[in-house]
């Protein structure tokens, strides 16, 4: 079982302090940036095991009444429908889904800015669709020369021209759907728009990783040098934090690059700079939290080879390219790694060669070995997943969960009725069956009670799995990876 290596609600205290005290320095106004994932952020999870996933959200809500929600989406990625790879829905509608999180968490919602219009036509119809929702929706425009064009940019043809967007609270938290969406450029045009006003305000950035107060070459910190190699991010020392303190802390290739370009801005805005470093805008506690260090470097040494096979599969589906693979065995060889260090790997494929068919493979919290085959009536995920049920339920291997004379008429449905090709059922297909069965049977009553023992579980499948498979494995908590290849050579894969 992993071991807990960070202390989460020590995080959440110095968290909400610090940002308090941001605020306090810059007069009682501060635009914070919020950069990675507000909820849900199992990167930071698996990395810092104990950070809970909704910690950031948490957090906030220790300020609701000090906070206010901006969110910013590009229009460009409204015009081309991207989509979340993480969670497969649009840019558009995961703002929406944002938004009621927001809400059912008591936090409050502003405005939506929509960065770089264009007058797109879809962009048009989403602000319009937004306004009808109640919400706020403001404009951002392109400025010729940015980020380098510091007269034009912060002048009233550059921020001047983009639209005010009306705040009421101390601490407004600028996020977005994904990366790329404008939240540095929004919160810039409005320190330019309130120096205008008079208003007095700052501006702070909450980047969870690279973690700048630990090692370069940490394993949490190649993690995200790993999650991120499609953005080609890389972890450096600061040059600017050494000149300024003679401390060496780390951040990243992207904010070391901009921040001449943003002090200069802050000059021209305010005067001066309140920054000396890329490093000084940060408020990030959660170096601080980490509390068994070696815990925390295995988690992050196992991420790092689970970014490494969802990269080898996203180049087999042609979404990945080679330079992002040899970034990823660079950082394998850094970490002096090889998917060797992943035991189910091992179990799958040699049970997949055992068998002649796909398999799959989970290390259960004492760390013993499950596998799971591929026969007639179960596919190896489906097989996979009631193995395990029954050894964490303490169930002789040979007992049957469910009965075949169930699962034989839901495969004739889905073939004669349903026209599926493949008549094996998925895995929230075979739960479904498991949990009408446990109704009127103890011995399936009593795997089923231990669906919850599977979170956080490694699992390997010999072969690339469908897209249902996959998120009920997401759904579960488990942490997947898949061989680079097809079951099948077809060309069309669901």
């Amino acid at each position: 079982m992993t071991k807990i290596g960070f202390d989460n609600d020590k995080y959440l205290d110095m968290q909400s302090k610090h940002i308090k005290e941001r605020i306090g320095e810059f007069g009682g106004k501060l635009y914070l940036e919020f950069g990675g994932k507000l909820f849900d952020d199992y990167h930071a999870s698996r990395v810092l095991p104990g950070f809970l996933p909704d910690s950031k959200i948490t957090m906030l809500k220790q300020l609701k009444d000090q906070t206010e929600i901006v969110i910013a989406i590009k229009a460009g990625d409204i015009e081309k429908n991207k989509v979340r790879g993480d969670i497969g829905i649009t840019y558009d509608m995961d703002l929406l889904r944002l938004i009621d999180a927001f809400t059912n968490n008591g936090l409050f919602v502003g405005s939506v800015v929509l960065t770089q219009f264009k007058e797109q036509p879809s962009a048009i119809a989403y602000e319009k669709k937004l306004k009808a929702l109640g919400l706020k929706v403001y404009r951002h425009y392109p400025i010729p020369g940015y980020p380098s064009d510091i007269p034009l940019i912060v002048s009233d043809e550059g921020f001047g021209k983009n639209d005010y967007i009306e705040t009421t609270r101390p601490l407004v938290v600028v996020t977005a759907p994904g990366p790329g969406s404008g939240k540095m450029a929004t919160c810039l045009s409005q320190l330019y728009h309130e120096q205008k006003r008079g208003v007095k305000a700052g501006y702070a950035k909450f980047e969870t990783f690279p973690i700048w107060n630990i090692a370069l070459n940490h394993p949490v910190n190649l993690a995200y040098e790993a999650a991120t190699a499609d953005l080609n991010d890389v972890n450096m020392i600061d040059p600017f934090h050494w000149d300024a303190y003679g401390e060496t802390v780390v951040n990243y290739n992207r904010d070391v690059e901009v921040f001449p370009v943003l002090k200069a801005m802050f000059e021209k805005i305010s005067g001066e700079s309140p920054y000396q470093s890329p490093t000084d805008m940060g408020v990030n506690m959660a170096g601080y939290c980490i509390t068994d260090d070696e815990a925390t470097q295995a988690a992050a040494n196992q991420e790092i080879i689970r970014r490494y096979y969802q990269a080898l599969c996203d180049r087999r589906k042609g979404d990945a390219s080679d330079a992002i693979i040899q970034k990823l065995e660079l950082l394998m060889k850094k970490a002096k790694l090889s998917p060797a260090d992943r035991p189910v790997v091992a179990a799958a494929n040699i049970r997949a060669e055992e068998t002649g068919g796909p398999a799959a493979a989970m290390e259960l919290p004492d760390g013993t070995i499950i596998t799971g085959k591929t026969s007639t009536l179960l596919g190896a995920s489906s097989a996979l997943i009631l193995n395990a049920l029954k050894t964490l339920a303490g169930i002789d291997d040979s007992a049957k969960l469910i009965s075949p004379q169930v699962i034989e008429p839901i495969m004739e449905l889905k073939v004669k009725y349903l026209q599926n090709h493949n008549p094996l059922l998925h895995i929230d297909e075979i739960l479904i069956a498991l949990s009408i069965a446990a109704v009127s049977d103890e011995t399936a009553a009593a795997a089923y009670a231990e669906l919850p023992k599977l979170k956080g579980l490694e699992v390997h499948s010999s072969v690339i799995l469908s897209q249902v498979d996959v998120g009920v494995f997401r759904k579960l908590g488990m942490n997947l990876t898949c061989e680079p290849k097809y079951q099948s050579k077809k060309l069309f894969h669901m």
